[in-house]
Order: C-alpha cells, then structure tokens, then sequence
C-alpha cells in the first residue's frame, strides 16, 4: 500500500505559528473590547439592579445591613451611616446622614456614594435616585431573610464568601439551642422587643430564634412579628419568663396587673444592657451570638434560679 508522504518545510511553519501568534491576539483584544460584564440582582422592592462593576462607596441606612458588609469584610467600603448604626466599632467614627427612614439627603449626596443600601420602609429611596444614585433596598425579617440577603449582598459587593457567614450563623444557633437543658424546654417566654408594648412575636426572626431554642413564644405568629400589644394580654398568658432591655424594664412591675404575674413575683427576668439589646432585635450576622444569649437566660432563670 503506498503511503503519501507531506513535507512541511520551514517557511510553512514560520507561517502558521505566525497565524496561531495573531488570532490569539485578535482573541484576546476582543475579550479586552467587551464591556464588563454587569452585576445584576433584584432587591426586595422587587428592582432589578444592575451594576458594571461592585460599588466601592456605600452608604448604609440599616444596622442589619450595616453590619452584613463588616461581616463580608468589606467594611473599608462604607463610608456613611445612619444613626443607629454602631457595630462594628470602626463604623462608629463614619458620617451619620440621620434615621434610616428620613436621612438627610443633602448629607448623603456629599457623600459621593455609589450605592445606598437601605429598608424598603425608607421614604428617601425615590428622592435619591432622582439624583442619579444607585438605590438597593433590602430588609431581612426573617432567618430565611438573613440568608437571602447575605447571599445578595455577596453579588453585590462581589465577595464569595456569603454562604460560609450563613453556615457560621446557622450553626451558632444549633450550638445555642443544644446547649439548652432539657429541663428549660417547656419554658414560655415573653420578649418585649419595645416599649409599648411591641412584642417579638413567633413569626419574626427572635421568635424563631426561640422556637430553635425550643421554649414556646407567648405570642402567636396571627398577631404578626412584632405586634404591639394589649397589657392585659401579657397578663392573661402569665410567661414563665420574661426577656427585655434594661431601659424597657424601668416600670414595668407598675403596670396594671403585671406584678402577679409569675415572672416578675418569682424574678425570672432576663435584663439586656443596651449593647445585648441592639445585638438581638436586629436579624443579621450577630444571630448567633443572640441566640446563646437567650440559651443562658432560659437556663440561668428556669434551671440555676439565679436572680437578676
């Protein structure tokens, strides 16, 4: 059989690893004339957002929030707050623009900021974005929020790390909950959220928290997350135990009938300084920690006795 013999020579070969040398060039300045590929998400107004590239001045108008960028590491990016606004401790020495609600607006444009995070509540979004800036708005209210969130602000800010600050948080609230003595599970808790009083209710993120724990929450999930209720209320369902700011507390025994009732005539009442109380009405990265302080309350009152 004959074969057929091909015989490249030298100038062939010149010649093709020139064309190879040229089309990866042309391919690569073509990569390089694509514009960048833009960041897109929707946030919880239900906004599509799109950005060419992750912002590098945020302002944000929600601790929770506030509190998501440092938990990414991305806190050098912040370079305004609202007033509430206190954790971590470097975000303290940032301009304050005001409320989360009504910042000063005037004060926020100085600010140069690429994005605004802020409450979907918040009424300054329209007027900011009239201006031309960039507005997402993003409220967690609910353990399956937290994660939500997390994991849109990791798009956002263009960070991978959101799911491993969920599965931190998530198992900081397993740990909590095991750590709780059989012997407390029973435990039926009211947790004064506000003065009112608002009550953290079993649908918001605290009473899921709770019933994680596994004590029962007085206040049902029909009143909604954080009702404002009745005193008589509180009364009538008589809680083992009692959870509440140290600020909150001042004159609570003098409300009408309150001080028959077990968790104040038996002194099983949980006091939140104003660092504690801050931590655990807002639904974010410090959950965890939230969660192991209500694990010690429940045991510290129910099982050791100890008082206040």
């Amino acid at each position: 059989m004959n074969r057929l013999q091909y015989h490249v020579g030298p100038a062939a070969m010149t010649m093709s690893r020139w064309w190879g040398a040229t089309l990866v060039t042309m391919a690569f300045l073509l990569i390089l004339s694509r514009p960048a590929l833009a960041l897109q998400f929707t946030d919880d107004r239900g906004i599509n957002i799109s950005l060419t590239q992750p912002p590098q001045r945020i302002v944000s108008l929600l601790p929770s929030l506030t509190e998501m960028v440092c938990a990414l590491d991305q806190c050098q990016r912040l370079v305004g707050v609202d007033r509430y606004s206190n954790f971590p401790a470097s975000v303290r020495a940032l301009p304050q623009v005001g409320g989360g609600l009504d910042p000063s607006i005037e004060a926020v444009v100085a600010l140069k900021p690429d994005v605004v995070l802020m409450a979907i509540s918040a009424r300054a979004g329209e007027r900011l974005q009239a201006l031309g800036i960039k507005v997402v708005a993003l409220e967690p209210k609910t353990h399956a929020d937290v994660r939500r969130v997390l994991e849109t602000m990791g798009v956002l800010l263009g960070v991978q790390d959101a799911q491993r600050v969920w599965r931190v948080i998530d198992a900081g609230v397993s740990a909590a909950a095991q750590s709780l003595p059989s012997a407390a599970r029973s435990t039926r808790v009211y947790f004064e959220a506000s003065s009112g009083p608002y009550a953290a209710g079993e649908s918001s993120f605290i009473g899921e928290t709770l019933a994680r724990l596994g004590v029962k929450n007085i206040v049902p999930s029909s009143l909604g997350p954080f009702p404002k209720l009745n005193p008589e209320f509180v009364v009538r369902a008589n809680p083992d135990l009692i959870m509440v700011g140290d600020t909150n507390y001042i004159g609570m025994e003098q409300r009408p009938g309150w001080s028959s009732m077990r968790a104040l005539r038996e002194q099983r009442v949980c006091l939140f300084n104003r660092d504690e109380a801050d931590m655990l009405v807002r639904p974010g990265p410090r959950m965890a920690e939230g969660a192991r302080i209500m694990a010690r309350c429940v045991t510290d009152k129910m099982v050791a006795g100890r008082a206040p």
